[in-house]
């Protein structure tokens, strides 16, 4: 099998119209298509993070909470690249969006930190 990168990553949100905020005006990804499933009283958004990468967003009635934050077995946290880290945390913090401080990653050099969407999902920008 060869693979040549990630299409999509698949989130679920508990409050649709918040999360459609926070993916589309704060981190500025952009809608592709949004669907609602009558069938299944859900939204899913496409939004596009690049030219090669997507985010599914879905809406589930009822659904249940992350188990433990972020070590549960299964997905650990999201990392999206930015250019600028000082920058994009200023502009998370100008939407009410905490970050912790900027850590600087022990095996490559590069700086990093973590914030969380709207369902509590960790988040990281890594600067590239």
């Amino acid at each position: 099998m060869k693979t040549i990168g990630i299409h999509h990553i698949a989130i679920i949100c508990s409050d649709y119209e918040r999360s459609k905020k926070f993916y589309v005006d704060v981190l500025g990804f952009k809608i592709i298509k949004e669907t609602f499933r009558a069938e299944r009283d859900s939204y899913k958004l496409d939004l596009l993070i690049n030219d090669n990468t997507q985010i599914e967003l879905f809406s589930f009635p009822n659904t249940p909470l992350r188990v433990s934050n972020p070590e549960a077995c299964g997905l650990r946290h999201l990392a999206f690249s930015v250019e600028n880290i000082e920058e994009t945390v200023t502009d998370l913090k100008l939407n009410d969006i905490d970050t912790e401080n900027i850590r600087i990653d022990e095996i490559t050099g590069k700086r990093f930190t973590f914030f969380k969407d709207p369902d509590n999902l960790p988040l990281e920008i890594y600067e590239v």
